[in-house]
């Protein structure tokens, strides 16, 4: 169960946090929360998918690293085995708050149940030095934080534009594997491309003009990763 806590020198001084990349860490994922604003740089390693949520009917996007629960094709022995790593991944166990009035600008918290956590005199990451001044990885933390809150924030806009335009379709793949074996993937959607390229002068100019074209086209370059993850999933098969 999580433990968020407002993160400061007098309570935090001797925390450390592991930045390793482990199954037991937090990384044990089939994919994660992925803003627009990062499709550019996650297109060149991870399937870009969507998905619906089933009560308030909204979209949001991920970045693919398996195809079935628990599984993350990138981890390899300790690593990140790839050019990027999402946001939202990246920052745990840290996290964006607010103030009760919701006035204050975000603050940074930190889960004290995640097996990142570390104290004072094991390896890790020191939060603060010993005059408790934030240390550069705190600083590095908090302007990915700032990152994600305002990539947050800008997304809406951007799925609103792919629902006006009807853009997204229902995805589904069967991925025959070395083993005999099949993994299908479903509840996804994806950009429909011939809607895409379907699209009037004025449509275009509405997504071109609010700055959704980029990611659109990130979007579905991104398919073409598919292949990549096959294979990444068949060398785990074959070498166990």
């Amino acid at each position: 169960m999580s433990q968020h806590q407002l993160l400061d020198s007098l309570n935090h001084r001797d925390l450390r946090v592991r930045t390793d990349s482990a199954a037991e860490l937090g990384d044990g994922v089939m994919a994660c929360l992925l803003m627009p604003a990062e499709f550019r740089q996650a297109q060149a390693h991870f399937p870009i998918l969507f998905r619906r949520d089933q009560a308030s009917g909204a979209f949001s996007a991920v970045a693919l690293f398996g195809f079935e629960n628990g599984e993350n094709l990138f981890l390899e022995e300790g690593h990140w085995d790839a050019g990027y790593k999402p946001l939202a991944q990246a920052v745990q166990p840290f996290l964006i708050g607010r103030s009760a009035d919701g006035q204050a600008g975000g603050q940074v918290h930190i889960d004290m149940a995640s097996p990142r956590i570390l104290h004072d005199g094991e390896d890790g990451e020191a939060l603060f030095d010993a005059a408790g001044k934030p240390s550069p990885y705190l600083d590095l933390i908090a302007q990915r934080l700032g990152d994600l809150d305002a990539a947050y924030r800008a997304s809406a806009d951007f799925f609103a534009a792919l629902v006006r335009h009807d853009l997204l379709e229902p995805f589904t793949i069967d991925v025959p594997l070395i083993d005999g074996s099949n993994n299908s993937l479903v509840g996804f959607h994806i950009v429909n491309e011939d809607r895409l390229q379907a699209l009037d002068a004025d449509a275009l100019a509405d997504l071109h003009g609010a700055g959704h074209l980029m990611p659109l086209f990130m979007a579905v370059a991104s398919v073409a990763q598919f292949s990549e993850l096959v294979a990444r999933k068949n060398h785990r098969i074959a070498h166990g």
